[in-house]
């Protein structure tokens, strides 16, 4: 399937609505308690906010963008609660060509910045949203939606959550530098041995408080989770540690570096 064949546009009809609606139970699972009913995507729509599907020129709904905007500080800001596209046509670039229509939409409503949360073991999401889109990681919540949501997308995985923000003041993109793996490449890593199943502990890890310091997450976190579950459950109970210790001790998470060679994954942070 080409671009050419996918329309972007706002939720229009009843079947719209309601195709959203099932894309977020296909996606989450039928257990899945935070649906956003057809209600809410409608007013949401009304008051500034983003419900936009892409579509196949046959009406099939591929995937979509949900969000809302508000006020924060003064300022009109908008917040993208969920992004889904189907299973089959993911890493077909949908998702990016649904949050930069989001983008487009919000700025010319006002809005000068942008919010959403992502898991922050997921390697993909990572990439996506920090070295393709440029956000940048402002706060690290621990079960930011409670530890049982029914979906078996998150299964018993908790719902540790990046908050990340997008400046919405310049035109494009803004995609961090390719280079990135070059200054990455001697920062200690503070969760070093997670791979291995081994505990780290990150102060030993970061003696002398480092101007830059890496936490490793794996390539594939869910193929992790569905080989070998307890593995999994170290890997984000050692990267949550470390996130939480590099935060509270004055680093900020600078960007994301994939390590293709080694199919490795790693948040370089500074201390600010």
């Amino acid at each position: 399937m080409s671009a050419d064949d996918i329309d972007v546009r706002p939720l229009r009809t009843a079947d719209d609505y309601a195709a959203c609606v099932a894309l977020q139970m296909a996606t989450w699972g039928e257990g899945f308690r935070e649906a956003v009913p057809a209600t809410i995507l409608r007013i949401a729509q009304r008051l500034g906010g983003v419900a936009t599907g892409a579509f196949a020129a046959d009406g099939t709904l591929l995937g979509f963008v949900f969000g809302m905007t508000g006020v924060e500080d003064g300022d009109v800001v908008h917040w993208s609660d969920m992004l889904a596209v189907r299973d089959a046509l993911r890493n077909h670039g949908i998702g990016r060509r649904l949050k930069l229509h989001q983008r487009d939409a919000v700025r010319a409503a006002g809005a000068t910045r942008m919010y959403w949360t992502y898991d922050p073991m997921l390697a993909r999401n990572a990439h996506f949203n920090l070295t393709r889109l440029g956000a940048r990681v402002v706060e690290f919540v621990p079960d930011m939606y409670g530890t049982d949501t029914g979906s078996a997308l998150h299964g018993d995985s908790g719902t540790d959550r990046f908050i990340v923000v997008w400046s919405l003041a310049e035109r494009g993109e803004s995609p961090t530098s390719p280079r990135a793996a070059e200054v990455a490449h001697d920062a200690p890593i503070l969760n070093d041995g997670a791979a291995d199943g081994r505990d780290a502990e990150p102060a030993r890890h970061a003696h002398g408080m480092p101007p830059r310091v890496r936490v490793e997450i794996p390539s594939d976190i869910l193929a992790v989770q569905d080989a070998a579950p307890a593995r999994a459950a170290h890997w984000r109970a050692t990267g949550r540690h470390a996130l939480q210790w590099a935060l509270a001790h004055g680093y900020a998470v600078e960007r994301f570096v994939h390590d293709a060679a080694a199919g490795r994954g790693f948040y370089l942070l500074a201390r600010a």
